[in-house]
C-alpha cells in the first residue's frame, strides 16, 4: 500500500473544451474572463472522480501574454479570479489542495526562449507572492530547459510554500529535456533551490518511464502526468500560437492512460495526474485502478 496524490487532468485544454469558444492566443484566459464559471466547473468535476489537488488556471496568466492584447493592467485580477475559482471548487468539496501553475514565460515546448533569470525570477517571483498566501504549493509546469527552471524556481520560491518542479521532456527521448540537455542534469538546481518535488508533464507517456528512472535518483518524491497530444507540431512553436495547432490522439482513453499511470507507481511515483487532452474521465478511472490496488489516494 502506497499513499498517492492524485493531480487533476488537464485543466486549461478542458475549460477551451467546455466553452465551445475558438481558440485564442490567450487559451483558457479568454475563457476565465467571459465564461468565469466554467473554470469552477472543472475543478470540481477533478474533485469529484476522485482527485485530490486543483490546479489554478494560472498557466498562461503572465503579463508578457497579457501584454500583446493590452490587457496587463488585468494580471493581477486574473490571478484572483482563477484562485476564487479554485477554492470556491474546494470548499463545495470538502477537502482539497491548491496548487498555482506557474506556467513558461513567452510560450509553451520554447527551450529557445531564455528570459534573462532576474527578470524571470521577478515576473513568477508576483505570481507567487500574490497567490501564496492562499496557496499549498506553487506548481512549475512544462519546463522545457535548464534556463527556464532555474528561473522558474527562483520566483516560486517567493510564495513561501512548498514547490514542485515539473519538467517536459522529448516526445522520443524522455531522458532528456525539449532542450536536448540531459534530464540528470537538473541534480545541480535540485541541489540549490529544493523543491518538494521532481516531476514530468505535457509529454507523450510513451516517453516518461525513461524519465523517471532517473528523476528517480534525486532522493525527492516524484511522479509524473503525461499529455494526450499526438505530437507538438511545428505549426505551435511559433509566437502566439493557438492549440488549434495541437491534434487529440484518438488512442488514449482513460484505461490505456491509466495502465501508463500505474506503470509510474510500480516505478516509484507517488505523484500521477493528467494534462493536456488527459480529462475527468481519465482521472476517475486512474483513481479506480489506484484504490483497486490498494494504494490510498491523498
Amino acid at each position: 500500500m502506497t499513499e498517492i496524490t492524485l493531480l487533476d487532468g488537464s485543466i486549461g485544454q478542458e475549460i477551451v473544451k467546455r466553452s465551445g469558444d475558438r481558440a485564442t492566443p490567450l487559451w483558457s484566459t479568454s475563457v476565465m474572463m467571459e465564461k468565469p464559471g466554467i473554470v469552477g466547473d472543472v475543478h470540481s468535476a477533478y474533485f469529484q472522480v476522485g482527485s485530490t489537488i486543483a490546479t489554478t488556471n494560472t498557466y498562461a496568466v503572465h503579463v508578457d501574454r497579457l501584454q500583446r492584447v493590452g490587457l496587463e493592467d488585468q494580471h493581477l485580477t486574473l490571478l484572483d479570479r482563477a484562485m476564487d475559482a479554485a477554492l470556491a471548487a474546494r470548499t463545495a468539496h470538502g477537502t482539497g489542495r491548491i496548487a498555482v501553475s506557474l506556467g513558461p514565460l513567452g510560450a509553451s515546448y520554447r527551450p529557445d526562449i531564455k528570459v534573462p533569470l532576474d527578470q524571470a525570477e521577478a515576473a513568477y517571483a508576483t505570481i507567487a507572492r500574490h497567490l501564496g498566501p492562499k496557496a499549498d504549493l506553487m506548481l512549475i509546469e512544462t519546463t522545457s530547459s535548464l534556463h527556464q527552471a532555474e528561473g522558474a524556481l527562483r520566483g516560486a520560491a517567493h510564495g513561501g510554500v512548498p514547490v514542485w518542479l515539473a519538467v517536459t521532456v522529448d516526445d522520443h527521448d524522455g531522458t532528456r529535456l525539449r532542450s536536448g540537455e540531459p534530464l540528470s542534469d537538473l541534480a545541480p538546481l535540485i541541489t540549490t533551490y529544493a523543491p518538494a518535488a521532481v516531476l514530468i508533464n505535457c509529454s507523450r507517456p510513451e516517453a516518461v518511464a525513461d524519465g523517471l528512472a532517473i528523476l528517480k535518483t534525486f532522493g525527492l518524491p516524484f511522479g509524473a502526468y503525461a499529455n494526450g497530444f499526438t505530437k507538438i507540431s511545428q505549426e505551435f512553436l511559433v509566437d502566439a500560437p493557438t492549440v488549434d495547432a495541437l491534434e487529440q490522439r484518438q488512442d488514449l482513453g482513460p484505461k490505456d492512460y491509466a495502465s501508463f499511470a500505474m506503470g509510474w507507481v510500480a516505478q516509484g511515483a507517488t505523484i500521477v495526474g493528467g494534462c493536456c487532452e488527459v480529462g475527468p474521465d481519465h482521472i476517475a478511472e486512474l483513481a479506480t485502478q489506484l484504490r483497486a490496488a490498494g494504494h490510498v489516494i491523498v
